[in-house]
């Protein structure tokens, strides 16, 4: 695997330049992963209360209409 530049001289590609390169780009991509897994996470947690609040009205707004008022006259 050989490469030219603009004075055409070849440069060779090492093995130890191709690790290098990979380590690097999959170092920063694991960093900005870790950055977004925590507020992916805090986004989660939020809309998963507002989805348990939803839930909780709506129930008790379906307890209330289904609801009955027995009148005991003697």
């Amino acid at each position: 695997m050989s490469s030219t530049t603009q004075s055409g001289t070849d440069v060779r590609i090492t093995k130890e330049d191709l690790e290098s390169k990979f380590q690097s780009l999959q170092d920063d991509l694991q960093g900005r992963a870790s950055d977004k897994k925590q507020s992916i996470m805090a986004a989660a947690a939020v809309a998963s209360a507002i989805v348990v609040l939803i839930a909780y009205l709506l129930g008790r707004r379906g307890g209330r209409k289904r609801r009955s008022v027995v009148e005991i006259r003697r």
